[in-house]
C-alpha cells in the first residue's frame, strides 16, 4: 500500500510566498475608478507568482499532491466586479499548468462552505454555480483539467436532512456537466456523515473524499470500516487514486478545529484500517502548519515497523 501526502495552499518557511493576498469589495469601492483594475491585477499577479514559487518548492521536496488557494483572484465572482482574470495573465496561468503537467502533480481546489447545493434559496444555488465556474476556469486556464478536481461539502440540512438531500440532487442539475465531472464531495463534521455523503456520491457518480477528522467528530453511529472500500470505489470510474483528508483535533474542547500538527495516535487507527484493503491512496494534510505538519507526519509514519519511505512525501506500507 503506497500513500502520497500533500498540503494546502501555503508553504510555510518559504519567505513571503502567501498566495492568499486579497482585496475586499469595500476597499475596492473606495479606490479611484482608474486604480481599481490595476489593484486587482497587481494582487492576482502576486498570488500567481507566489503559487509558482510554491510549486517549485513542491518539486524540490518531491510533493506531488497540492491544493491551490481559492483566493488567487480577488473579487472574481463578485456581481459588481467579475472581471476577466484570464486574458491579462494567460502566460502565467499556462506556466503554472506546464509545471503541474511536467511533474505530474495532483492538484485541487476547495471552495468555501457557502458553495453548496442544498439551499431552498435560488440565489444561493446561482452563487454556488458561479463559484464552481470560477474554480473550473482556473483549472482550465492552467490546462490542468486532467489533473485537477474541485471539492465541496453537501451543505446544510435546513431542519430536514432528507428534504435537503433531495434539494441537492435537484440543484446540482444547474451545474454544467463539464464542471460536475471535476467535482468531489466530502463528509462534514456537523451535518452529513460518511454514510449520507457516500450514498449521495454513488447516486451522482461523484468521487467521495473521506475526511477522517470530520468522521470522528460526526460519527452518528457509522462504522467506517464497513464503508471504506465503497468510498474508495467511488474513484474507479475517474481513473484516479482515492483521496483522504487528514487532520487532528486542536483540543477536546475545540474538537472540530484543526491542530497545528497531526497526531499520529489519532490517525493511526484509520491507517491500519486502510492497510487491510491494501489499496494505494493519497492523503491531503489539513493542519495549521501546512507543509511542516505534512513532513512531520510522513517522518512519523515512516518510522513505523513495516513502513518504507519512498520519497520525502510518500511511503509504502509493506506488512
Amino acid at each position: 500500500m503506497k500513500i502520497r501526502f500533500g498540503y494546502v495552499a501555503n508553504a510555510l518557511g518559504l519567505w513571503d510566498a502567501s498566495p492568499l493576498k486579497t482585496l475586499t469589495f469595500s476597499r475596492y469601492s473606495k479606490l479611484p475608478k482608474e486604480e481599481r483594475m490595476e489593484k486587482l491585477k497587481s494582487i492576482t499577479a502576486q498570488n500567481l507568482h507566489h503559487t509558482k514559487r510554491i510549486l517549485y518548492y513542491n518539486i524540490a521536496h518531491e510533493i506531488e499532491l497540492y491544493r491551490f488557494s481559492s483566493s488567487l483572484v480577488p473579487l472574481a465572482t463578485h456581481p459588481e466586479v467579475m472581471w476577466d482574470f484570464y486574458t491579462p495573465f494567460k502566460n502565467q496561468w499556462e506556466e503554472l499548468g506546464e509545471i503541474v503537467q511536467r511533474f505530474k502533480m495532483r492538484v485541487s481546489f476547495h471552495p468555501n462552505q457557502f458553495t453548496l447545493f442544498t439551499s431552498p434559496r435560488e440565489e444561493v444555488t446561482i452563487n454556488a454555480v458561479k463559484d464552481m465556474e470560477y474554480h473550473f476556469r482556473m483549472l482550465k486556464a492552467m490546462n490542468a483539467l486532467n489533473m485537477g478536481l474541485i471539492n465541496i461539502h453537501i451543505g446544510g440540512a435546513y431542519g430536514d436532512k432528507n428534504k435537503s438531500l433531495n434539494k441537492f440532487h435537484q440543484n446540482l442539475k444547474h451545474l454544467p456537466k463539464e464542471i460536475k465531472n471535476h467535482m468531489t464531495l466530502e463528509n462534514d463534521d456537523k451535518t452529513y456523515n460518511v454514510w449520507e455523503t457516500l450514498i449521495t456520491c454513488e447516486k451522482e457518480n461523484i468521487p467521495m473524499v473521506l475526511d477522517y477528522h470530520h468522521h470522528m467528530a460526526n460519527k452518528d453511529g457509522v462504522d467506517l470500516h464497513r464503508y471504506l472500500q465503497r468510498i474508495f470505489n467511488t474513484w474507479n470510474s475517474f481513473n484516479m487514486l482515492p483521496k483522504v483528508h487528514i487532520s487532528s483535533p486542536k483540543s477536546n474542547e475545540s474538537y472540530r478545529s484543526h491542530a497545528d500538527f497531526v497526531s499520529l495516535d489519532f490517525v493511526l487507527p484509520f491507517l491500519k484500517m486502510a492497510k487491510e484493503l491494501n489499496q494505494d491512496f493519497d492523503i491531503m494534510v489539513e493542519a495549521k502548519q501546512k507543509n511542516l505538519a505534512m513532513q512531520r507526519l510522513v517522518e512519523e509514519i515512516a518510522a513505523i515497523r513495516g513502513v518504507k519511505r519512498i520519497t520525502s512525501s510518500s511511503v509504502e506500507w509493506l506488512i
